[in-house]
């Protein structure tokens, strides 16, 4: 059985991490470098970092701060925002990223998925999926959830799976920053429907928050901000009580 992830989020803005509820109200919680650089030390399996801003102000990730984050960390490292083009991909991969996360443009031109995966391997894409509840339905939101497309959460899961992505990141924006817990039955659902892993994301509040996504949710890892960067929860007593629950973790 394949260890269960946890990953901690950094989303940048102007430079600085910023954490918000339902994607609104940002504030401010570090300097991304000595983040990563902390929970790579703690026991972190991976990291994410998306410049969150990047597509909404049409201009490219910072790649001076994926430089520094990648120097200072040793473990897997995907980095996400404004990333359009294979060129986008092959300079953050120069500049120490292990893998890019892309949302907005996939969406826009799913070829890119299979460009990328022929180019770089599955194992390098991961695409983001951010998506809300409206009228019983999950519907894909773009540019930082402020976009609604028409596409369905579980239609565009699968496509992206059979275009050629390694994983994807599922972001519920109904339960981002409310510490409610994991959207889980749609994890369930996602996880029954493809064969690829799905990161949870959006609504950790607790530990019990982390059990359920893997156990109810059946995810393949769980990422979290908040919790992490304002110290309510410490990754290595976060593992050492999923391995409590016979939840297979590298302590």
């Amino acid at each position: 059985m394949l260890a269960k992830r946890i990953i901690p989020c950094l989303d940048i803005k102007n430079g600085r991490t910023v954490k918000g509820v339902n994607f609104v109200d940002l504030r401010d919680a570090g300097d991304p470098v000595e983040l990563a650089e902390i929970y790579s030390a703690e026991g972190a399996d991976e990291l994410v970092f998306l410049d969150i801003s990047a597509t909404e102000e049409r201009r490219k990730t910072l790649v001076n701060m994926v430089r520094s984050v990648a120097e200072k960390i040793n473990i897997p490292f995907t980095v996400g925002g404004g990333i359009s083009s294979v060129e986008d991909v092959e300079i953050l991969l120069n500049n120490g990223a292990d893998k890019v996360s892309i949302n907005s443009s996939a969406v826009k031109n799913p070829q890119l998925i299979n460009d990328l995966a022929q180019k770089f391997g599955s194992q390098c894409v991961v695409v983001a999926i951010d998506a809300k509840q409206i009228d019983g339905q999950w519907i894909v939101h773009l540019v930082g959830g402020k976009v609604p497309t028409e596409l369905n959460l579980f239609d565009w899961a699968v496509e992206v799976a059979e275009r050629g992505a390694g994983e994807i990141l599922f972001t519920s924006m109904d339960n981002d920053g409310t510490k409610n817990g994991f959207a889980n039955e749609a994890l369930a659902k996602l996880s029954g429907l493809i064969n690829i892993p799905i990161i949870a994301s959006g609504g950790a509040g607790n530990m019990q928050h982390f059990v359920d996504s893997f156990k109810e949710g059946k995810a393949d890892a769980a990422l979290a901000a908040s919790v992490f960067h304002f110290k309510e929860i410490e990754i290595k007593a976060l593992k050492q009580e999923l391995k409590n629950n016979n939840i297979e973790v590298r302590i």
